[in-house]
């Protein structure tokens, strides 16, 4: 009877094992397929449009002709519309995730709020531009410009920013706060000098990826409205008297890499396919530069601390 269980036991490890390797390989081969997906459309863009990847191609505006025509205006209003993402959604999500882990009391309004946080991250992108065009644009009165553009994408990334804050600070060890509680310290120190410096790895990488999923959005700009085709530049924002700061630019018309992908690819001229290509080359090596920033961002904090 022992000599039987002991090998009905071994036969099922053996089975589970297979189970394992089988399910090894279908995932091996998931994503093999996504990443020469992935490789194969890359490829192809840099293969149509690198002709076209010259320093003058950055320097130029938008034209008629395929030939002169260049992003300098696509490529200074999406970093524009990104300051202002960047300025408005990071230090709000952060405070509010750090608020709803540490601060919040457990009721049923916290976890109607977390719910509802949840829900927002899987919300069409185009939802966000129309309430922006609601609140911003006609309400607040803002116009079609820089500042709309660039709250609309904060919204957008807002609940990114918030859920990636709370699962940082989740994954912090609770001796950690005992042990700061314990030597007399505030909330607020246990926040300010354990939790965030603890968590800044994984709060970076979540705002990093969040950033990169705005710099691609088209939906939401067009809503507001980009415009397809502009041949000048928003106002500086460094000016030439005291404060030497200037705000003008926010209220400038604009426009963004993937508008001006958009109006080149619905052109039937092969030779603003080629731009497009190009266009699309760049703008998916910046997405890839951003990832790529917040895995080494999050390799090298975790390096240096010291559990």
């Amino acid at each position: 009877m022992a000599l039987q269980t002991a090998a009905e036991i071994r036969a099922l490890i053996a089975r589970h094992k297979r189970w394992d390797v089988i399910f090894g390989i279908i995932g091996i081969l998931c994503l093999a397929i996504g990443l020469l997906t992935f490789v194969t459309l890359f490829v192809d863009m840099l293969l149509d449009g690198y002709t076209r990847l010259k320093p003058e191609f950055f320097t130029e505006f938008p034209s008629r002709r395929a030939g002169q025509a260049g992003i300098l205006s696509a490529w200074i209003g999406t970093t524009m519309v990104m300051i202002v993402t960047a300025v408005v959604a990071v230090p709000l999500g952060v405070a509010a995730g750090i608020y709803l882990e540490e601060y919040a009391p457990s009721n049923w309004m916290t976890h109607v709020i977390e719910i509802n946080i949840s829900n927002l991250a899987g919300v069409p992108s185009i939802v966000y531009g129309l309430l922006a065009l609601g609140l911003f644009v006609y309400q607040f009165g803002l116009g079609q410009s820089v500042a709309t553009a660039g709250l609309t994408l904060a919204l957008l990334i807002l609940p990114v920013v918030i859920v990636a804050t709370r699962e940082a600070i989740r994954a912090i060890p609770g001796a950690i706060r005992e042990a700061a509680y314990a030597l007399g310290a505030t909330k607020w120190q246990v926040v300010q000098g354990h939790i965030l410096p603890y968590s800044t790895g994984g709060i970076l990488t979540g705002v990093i990826i969040g950033m990169a999923r705005a710099i691609g959005e088209t939906a939401p700009i067009i809503t507001v409205g980009a415009l397809t085709f502009i041949a000048f530049l928003p106002p500086s924002p460094v000016g030439a008297e005291f404060p030497f700061l200037s705000f003008e630019w926010l209220k400038s018309p604009f426009t963004v890499m993937p508008i001006q992908i958009f109006n080149w690819t619905s052109r039937p001229d092969p030779a603003f396919q080629a731009n497009a290509a190009a266009a699309g080359f760049i703008l998916v090596f910046m997405t890839l530069a951003m990832n790529g920033m917040a895995i080494w961002l999050r390799y090298r904090i975790r390096r240096n601390i010291k559990w």
